[in-house]
């Protein structure tokens, strides 16, 4: 049978070209999820700074228990501010037998106005035992207005041992004499430049503690006692002990951030791309071995067992299976490669970010799909093969029933699913309502999936007297056609539905989120002007701002993060740090209830209104959770507001964040004029300030406004770009199964051409049967879409009608008809091209 199987490849291209190619899209969009989840899982930053250490001590993430549903449930987040360890720590460590040395490492963020487009951390000298760093010229830094820079720095900023050179630091401009060039082979992705320890521990925002601790061990430790020894002195102190390739995890934060990203999202897509794969792939195949029930009735009939006709049919897809995986996968490894440069380049992940393995992700993703493909497969021959070879044939001529009341039942289960999991959405916020409403919108897709055939022959039904109205006899027998075949379009009203419910929902959705924040930013900022700080404005900028004649007031606004248990599980969500004296002049945050003005001290906090119903808050409430460091807080709530999409879903008094910030620095002032103030005096007053700090300048507030749209729609291109390829690929679904169709009709259009119906008239009937086809995805489609997104704009938003661009809505309707028209009538055309004589003669 396999020698059978592998002859009706070659006699049956067209068919099976169609399978394979809806096996090896969906093995290559499954291949490129796979593969970015396993590279996530693989990678661990690049431990180059830290090579010679056997151990790095520090805090970079905090891990949350809590229960839910009476379960005990642990979940680990990157901390939004590197977290610190105290300095008390490093000598308990250099005390661990074994150890030679332990430094105390800080991190102070610098710019090079030589060099602007270098990143550049400063760093105590005594750090650069760790990589280590070797002189390449000149001496370490040995007073306070020295600094040893690496060679990268040097080469890009033009500097020699000997040179003078302004970097920026702490929202002040430092001139430094260049003593040394430093050199460490691959150290990192960015430049390092060298200050005294002293120096280094008074621009540290945080003293008394230290960014991480280098361990190094002495010649011929143990080093497995050396590492316990110090994991044991780390967890007393609540920081976590960093080896092997988990150090660049502790040099490089931001890979953490990587790895939970790439995971997170190749899995989530991975797991909606497996759904679509099941429902489109599965369709292809079972629409496939249905267009050949004439062919496996006549083997039945000369005498082939049902076991020999489901191996043959078995061994030909597992054959298809093969070949897509052979171009599946090969494809999936450059898309992967492509993804990740863009990922790179839009500041997704950091640069050293490879995409690593493929073997074990290539068989998992062939293994699967060949799965769901030979299970289709298997389940649709069983009705050829499972009758009696006399009347096999009679069987294969007509379609019988629509499904059986198993396929009825489920589908009304998962409908009525479906309508349940509205109300859940509507109770919950934020992620957990995107949750509800994505697994509400696939019980919706799959409840269509199995009450297709009904909906089908219904809509048939409905639809023609209009059919007829429009397309007179050629409308009535196209709706003739769709009653008949209402079972054989499952496939193609699956696709459709999924592909425009899919599209419909997450892609607005974004359309939603971006427009919200913006329109909250624009409403709720009261003032004109905005002083800001490529490199950070120190608390001081707001009171000189406040002292400019015809400045009515000023905010200083630090942007930074925290970390809550709102919802079902602990997340990390956008604050900011205030000055509240004046700050209702400046911004409106909407206040619901409470008083923002009482927002003063370490003890307060103001909460957004869809935080404060996630975590149960009201005002007057003790809210616990973690600041940006894992410093844990427990704040009382003096105010909830609803604009926390322009602002945050905390506010904070900046004393409350006072060390807990990597720089200590304001992002912006946030300027109000009064009425009767000359607009040129301030504006000019403002702009001589802004000369005071380097890397400042004075904008207007609609800029911010802008350029916070412009931060959203860079975070929304991941989703987009991963719902765009699902979107594709159940579009590409649909036009083939649409293709298969058109193209096994050859035998009934020649039949309708025998019997006088003109060629015009056959595609009237077409266009009258994919009228009504399209007209009923777009139906349903769009009203799960409708649905879907409404309910989860209400629950994160509060907006009941949600926001729908025209050209969205133009886009889903043109690109269907597109479909029709590329996927239907061009096929047709090659049939109608066939003489009649010949056409009525040919092989289904």
């Amino acid at each position: 049978m396999l020698s059978l199987a592998a002859q009706m490849l070659r006699f049956r291209k067209g068919g099976f070209a169609a399978t394979f190619l809806a096996l090896a899209a969906g093995v290559a969009v499954l291949m490129t999820c796979a593969l970015l989840v396993e590279s996530g899982l693989r990678y661990h930053g690049t431990p180059q700074r830290y090579a010679r250490t056997v151990a790095v001590v520090a805090d970079r993430d905090l891990t949350v228990t809590q229960k839910v549903l009476g379960e005990k449930e642990s979940t680990t987040l990157t901390l939004p501010e590197r977290g610190s360890v105290p300095g008390s720590l490093v000598t308990r460590i250099a005390d661990v037998p074994g150890v030679s040395k332990a430094v105390g490492e800080r991190w102070i963020p610098a710019v090079s106005p030589a060099a602007p487009d270098t990143p550049v951390t400063g760093r105590g000298w005594a750090s650069a035992a760790l990589a280590p760093y070797k002189l390449l010229a000149g001496s370490p830094p040995r007073g306070d207005g020295d600094i040893a820079v690496d060679s990268r720095l040097a080469d890009a900023a033009g500097l020699r041992p000997g040179d003078r050179t302004e970097i920026v630091t702490g929202g002040r401009a430092l001139t430094l004499k260049v003593s040394g060039v430093v050199e460490a082979a691959g150290a990192g992705s960015g430049s390092t430049l060298f200050f005294t320890d002293a120096r280094a521990a008074r621009l540290d925002p945080r003293p008394g503690r230290f960014d991480a601790i280098g361990v190094l061990a002495e010649p011929g430790a143990d080093t497995a006692a050396v590492v316990a020894a110090v994991r044991r002195a780390a967890d007393h102190a609540g920081a976590t002990t960093y080896v092997g390739a988990d150090r660049g995890l502790a040099e490089e934060p931001e890979a953490a951030a990587a790895r939970d990203l790439t995971v997170q999202a190749g899995g989530a897509f991975g797991g909606y791309a497996a759904a679509i794969i099941v429902f489109t792939a599965a369709s292809t195949v079972g629409l496939s071995v249905r267009h050949r029930r004439r062919e496996l009735a006549l083997l039945r009939a000369v005498a082939a067992t049902p076991g020999q006709v489901r191996t043959m049919i078995l061994a030909e897809v597992g054959l298809l299976s093969v070949l897509a995986a052979l171009v599946g996968v090969p494809a999936g490894l450059a898309a992967t490669g492509r993804l990740r440069d863009e990922l790179v380049e839009r500041h997704f992940v950091p640069g050293t970010f490879t995409v690593q393995g493929g073997l074990l992700s290539g068989l998992a993703v062939t293994a699967a799909v060949a799965l769901v493909a030979l299970a289709a497969a298997w389940t649709a021959a069983l009705r050829t093969t499972r009758i009696r070879p006399t009347e096999a044939l009679g069987e294969a001529a007509v379609d019988k029933g629509l499904g059986g009341r198993t396929r009825l039942a489920s589908g009304l289960v998962f409908l009525a699913a479906g309508v349940s999991l509205i109300g859940l959405t509507g109770a919950t916020g934020g992620d957990t309502a995107l949750g509800a409403a994505i697994g509400m919108l696939y019980t919706f897709v799959l409840a269509i999936a199995l009450l297709a055939p009904w909906i089908n022959q219904g809509a048939a039904r409905l639809l023609t007297p209009v059919l007829r109205t429009v397309w007179g006899n050629s409308g009535y027998l196209a709706a003739a056609n769709l009653r008949a075949g209402a079972r054989g379009m499952v496939a193609v009203l699956t696709a459709l539905v999924l592909s425009i419910g899919l599209g419909g929902t997450v892609w607005f959705l974004q359309d939603n989120l971006q427009r919200q924040t913006e329109a909250q930013s624009h409403d709720g900022t009261r003032a004109q002007h905005a002083l800001v700080g490529t490199t950070g404005l120190p608390a001081s900028a707001a009171d000189r701002a406040r002292r400019i004649p015809g400045v009515e007031a000023a905010t200083g606004v630090r942007r930074t993060g925290v970390i809550v248990r709102g919802g079902l599980e602990p997340a990390t969500v956008l604050a900011q740090g205030i000055d509240p004296k004046g700050a209702d002049r400046t911004m409106d945050l909407g206040v619901r209830s409470g008083d923002l003005e009482d927002l003063d001290g370490k003890n307060t906090v103001a909460v957004s209104a869809s935080l404060a119903g996630a975590a149960g808050w009201k005002v007057g409430d003790r809210a616990r959770l973690w600041l940006g460091d894992g410093s844990p807080a427990t704040l009382r709530v003096v105010a909830v507001y609803d604009r926390g999409f322009g602002f945050g879903d905390v506010t904070l008094g900046k004393a409350t964040l006072a060390g807990h910030t990597r720089t200590n620095l304001d992002d912006h002032v946030l300027v109000r004029t009064a009425a009767d103030a000359s607009p040129a005096e301030v504006s000019a007053a403002l702009a001589g300030l802004a000369r005071q700090y380097p890397g400042a300048g004075v904008t207007g507030t609609a800029r911010l406004t802008a350029e916070l749209g412009a931060d959203l729609a860079v975070s929304a291109w991941l989703n987009r770009m991963l719902i765009l390829v699902l979107v594709g690929y159940a579009v590409l679904a649909a036009a083939n199964t649409l293709i298969m169709a058109a193209l096994a009709r050859t035998r009934e259009l020649s039949l309708l051409r025998l019997v006088g119906v003109t060629r015009g008239q056959i595609k009237r009937m077409i266009h009258a049967e994919q009228a009504g086809l399209l007209g009923v995805a777009l139906a349903i489609g769009g009203t799960i879409a409708a649905v879907t997104l409404s309910s989860v704009v209400n629950a994160v938003t509060g907006e009941r009608v949600p926001y729908v661009p025209a050209l969205g809505w133009i886009t889903i309707v043109a690109g269907t008809v597109t479909l029709a028209l590329v996927a239907v009538l061009l096929p047709i055309g090659r049939v109608l091209r066939v003489s009649p004589v010949r056409g009525i003669g040919l092989r289904e």
